[in-house]
């Protein structure tokens, strides 16, 4: 994994991370950002520019599984988020938002946002983390996502319902068997059913729990 800046949000994900066992590599433009991570954290630290394909190329992004890009510029964000997920296929990316007008920008390109002040580490955590509920759209600044997910085949004859949760959870859409349809009451879950859900981004591990049968 990799962490576009060193402040306050980037280094504590990055010993968040570490700690949970992730490989961890952090880039900042500035040598002394390094000291915000703890002496325990075992990843790596880079000095460059996020922009340079050089600085990224040296930090990995061609094997890494996620990128955040957390630094104080929404330019370099964008940057960095969109050759992550454009140039490099990296296969999560999250970018932070200073300026809320550019969030469309990311959601055209299906990178989620997190604003600085609303948004909180943990769920920065949780964006990377869920790889089988990939936001295909976010919306506002980030605080509800919509995902789409292959429903398992233990869930088949439960209702499609008993999947909300008020306030959290929504199902607004089904494919089966190629076709498209919208939730209709009573409605049960079939074998091979793809399901968007509305969710918000606090309740994606309520969601991963309840679709791996941990609910």
């Amino acid at each position: 994994m990799i962490v576009i800046g060193c402040g306050r949000v980037g280094s504590h994900l990055a010993e968040w991370l570490d700690a949970e066992g992730h490989s961890v590599t952090v880039v900042d433009r500035s040598p002394r950002a390094a000291a915000l991570l703890g002496r325990g954290f075992r990843g790596t630290f880079l000095e460059g520019a996020a922009i340079s394909r050089e600085v990224l190329e040296q930090a990995g992004i061609r094997e890494a599984d996620a990128l955040a890009a957390l630094t104080s510029s929404d330019t370099v964000n964008l940057v960095a988020a969109r050759a992550a997920k454009e140039e490099y296929r990296v296969p999560v990316v999250v970018a932070r938002i200073y300026d809320p007008r550019r969030a469309d920008v990311y959601a055209e390109l299906g990178i989620p946002v997190v604003a600085h002040v609303r948004w909180t580490v943990g769920q920065v955590r949780d964006l990377l983390l869920h790889r089988d509920l990939l936001p295909e759209r976010s919306f506002g600044s980030g605080e509800t996502l919509l995902v789409r997910s292959r429903l398992a085949t233990y869930l088949a004859g439960r209702p499609l319902a008993a999947l909300n949760a008020p306030g959290a959870i929504q199902v607004v859409e089904v494919t089966r068997a190629g076709r498209s349809m919208l939730p209709l009451p009573g409605m049960l879950v079939e074998p091979g059913d793809l399901v968007s859900f509305v969710v918000t981004a606090s309740a994606l591990d309520q969601l991963g729990a309840l679709l791996a049968g941990r609910a």
